[in-house]
């Protein structure tokens, strides 16, 4: 029986699955980032993506796609062919999200490829010059003095900067009113505008305004200090004991991509971390670069979801 060149290769391909994901890509990447321009997703994925287009060898797409608290960019992901030609930003607010709504269009642990937790940052806490307060403890005396009357910026409802404010505020005993932006970027716009006054935004997207002092930095939200900032206390040290809150950042592909693909795409997105000027560039931007392994981005999901659960009922949130 005669077999005509390109059936044999599709029949090849099918037999041998590192032949398919061998010439992959083989169109433009595109990567879609879940939030607006000026955020911690947006900066990290404009200091990856010409490297990792150069490495891929075509062009890296960034698809900025806000709205829905980061479910508008992950449900057309979780849709999109799963041949490695898209691959979401994933962010810790989609880990948030699955308690936050009762009702998602897609599901983060099924519809999903993890392929490396790429980079994590602690927010800080920031506010307005024209605060009254240069510590955290004169920022809680001052909303135990006027409850109700300070306002506070973040990224969108159920957003990683909306629950660490609400955290900080249930372990200070204080109340402040939540202005919900679609995204980081706007949020920060109002924060060095002075239409809100506290903000807990990722450290990439405020870290500029603190060192030129548009904003006035008071804390850090991790554990420990930030190298990026290593003259602010975290928030614990600083007046609130056992605070602790973050953001961590990481390339997702849709469920049934080929494992050829995302090891190819895991392999080429760790080796950026190590090149001397990304690293430079990150660390300037205040991340901490990763560059886990697939099975272990898969665990640290799962851990997310159980630990964001508990802080989403405690705080007693719903986005729908």
């Amino acid at each position: 029986m005669k077999i005509v060149p390109a059936l044999c290769s599709i029949l090849l391909a099918a037999a041998v699955p590192g032949i398919a994901g061998a010439q992959y890509p083989s169109k433009p990447v595109r990567l879609i980032v879940p939030f607006p321009p000026g955020g911690g997703s947006d900066t990290l994925a404009r200091i990856l993506s010409p490297k990792l287009a150069e490495v891929l060898g075509q062009q890296l797409v960034i698809d900025n796609r806000p709205g829905g608290g980061t479910n508008i960019g992950a449900e057309i992901a979780a849709k999109s062919q799963p041949d490695g030609h898209t691959v979401l930003m994933g962010n810790v607010s989609h880990a948030i999200n699955v308690t936050l709504y009762s009702k998602l269009g897609y599901d983060l642990v099924k519809d999903f490829a993890p392929v490396s937790l790429m980079a994590s940052t602690p927010n800080i806490l920031v506010v307005h010059p024209s605060v009254q307060a240069k510590s955290v403890k004169e920022l809680v005396a001052l909303a135990k003095a006027q409850p109700g009357k300070l306002d506070y910026a973040s990224s969108g409802s159920g957003s990683s900067a909306h629950l660490a404010a609400e955290l900080f505020s249930s372990m200070a005993g204080v109340k402040m009113n939540h202005v919900p932006y679609k995204g980081g970027g706007p949020a920060v716009v109002a924060l060095v505008g002075g239409q809100c006054h506290v903000g807990f935004a990722t450290t990439p997207s405020v870290i500029q305004h603190v060192k030129s002092g548009k904003m006035r930095g008071l804390a850090v939200t991790s554990a420990q200090r930030s190298p990026s900032t290593p003259d602010l206390p975290t928030v614990s040290e600083a007046g609130v004991p056992g605070y602790e809150a973050g953001t961590w950042y990481g390339f997702l592909v849709p469920a049934g991509t080929p494992k050829t693909i995302v090891m190819r795409l895991h392999a080429e997105s760790v080796k950026l971390l190590k090149l001397p000027d990304v690293r430079e560039r990150l660390d300037a931007a205040g991340f901490d670069p990763i560059g886990s392994s697939s099975t272990e981005f898969s665990a640290y999901i799962r851990t997310e979801i159980d630990k964001w659960r508990k802080v989403v009922r405690a705080a007693g949130v719903r986005a729908d």
